[in-house]
């Protein structure tokens, strides 16, 4: 997968909670063998109306996001059944980042994104960044004030900064496992390639332990 350490693009509102795997990418698109062909689907139930034509009333339909390539969104998404394809549907429409917040009601957590989703995503290099709900509503409200409003993931220094006038920035938390694996755009083969010395040395031994082993 590609690395990642800063990416500066467009911001798209998806001001909706609960958003699960097959709003993302509905089950019927899920029948290809490959992993292309995905993106042309993404959010499909609400993208596009019964006839086919583009719903103007979806928020990625709108002119003024096209080209989009930050995700903001609410509470839970990627929410539901597991699906690889949920995260290269996303990918595939152009995005690089999706952003949502961690809000916490009582005792209870109500997580940026479901735990699977989140898996997935740095599976496939796709930088899922968690704030808090007042920093999410901030920014929503901001994409809604500033047409063409752009900001920068900055992975390295866990920092998304809103490029106004005056500049806004939100620090976010991510594991330093993840971190590493997505700034060296290492997926598991990547990871598990870098002891291929070590495999091969033990696969050898196996080899010659077992021809050894034949002779008696």
């Amino acid at each position: 997968m590609d690395a990642f350490t800063t990416h500066r693009g467009l911001l798209v509102p998806l001001d909706r909670a609960n958003v699960d795997t097959d709003q993302i990418i509905p089950k019927q698109f899920l029948k290809s063998i490959a992993r292309t062909g995905f993106g042309q689907h993404l959010f499909h139930d609400w993208r596009y109306q019964p006839d086919g034509s583009p719903n103007p009333e979806f928020e990625l339909n709108a002119p003024r996001y096209r080209g989009a390539s930050i995700l903001v969104t609410r509470n839970n998404f990627g929410c539901g059944s597991s699906r690889e394809h949920a995260v290269w549907a996303i990918q595939q429409a152009g995005f690089t980042a999706v952003i949502a917040p961690r809000a916490e009601r009582g005792a209870a957590v109500i997580p940026a994104f479901a735990d699977i989703f989140r898996n997935n995503s740095v599976k496939n290099g796709l930088v899922t960044v968690e704030l808090s709900d007042a920093e999410v509503e901030e920014l929503l409200q901001l994409i809604g004030r500033f047409p063409g409003l752009e900001a920068t993931v900055d992975l390295e220094h866990q920092r998304v900064t809103i490029h106004l006038p005056e500049e806004v920035s939100f620090h976010f938390e991510i594991a330093p496992a993840v971190k590493d694996h997505l700034i060296r755009g290492l997926d598991e083969i990547g990871l598990t390639l870098q002891h291929e010395a070590e495999i091969g040395a033990f696969e050898a031994r196996h080899h010659t332990q077992a021809k050894v082993s034949d002779t008696f």
